[in-house]
């Protein structure tokens, strides 16, 4: 089972998001790279619009975090989720 995280604010995460998704704001990121390590395979990230997921995706790849996606919209990932 892929760990999902949602890259948005707690208030947007509050509005809707992914049934057991974690929230970790993109700007929290870079001082919880540890935490990501420590979580299950693949790690499917989303947001909004992708634009924030592809961010974080890209940034965690250069942290050496290979089994990283960018979901994109979590409209979308949900739907994968609940075909």
């Amino acid at each position: 089972m892929p760990t999902i995280v949602d890259v948005r604010t707690p208030e947007e995460f509050a509005e809707g998001h992914v049934p057991g998704s974690v929230n970790i704001p993109l700007n929290e990121i870079p001082e919880r790279v540890a935490e990501f390590r420590g979580m299950a395979s693949p790690i499917i990230l989303c947001c909004r619009s992708g634009a924030r997921s592809g961010n974080a995706a890209a940034y965690l790849a250069q942290q050496g975090i290979s089994e990283v996606e960018n979901g994109g919209p979590w409209q979308d990932v949900l739907d994968r989720m609940n075909p």
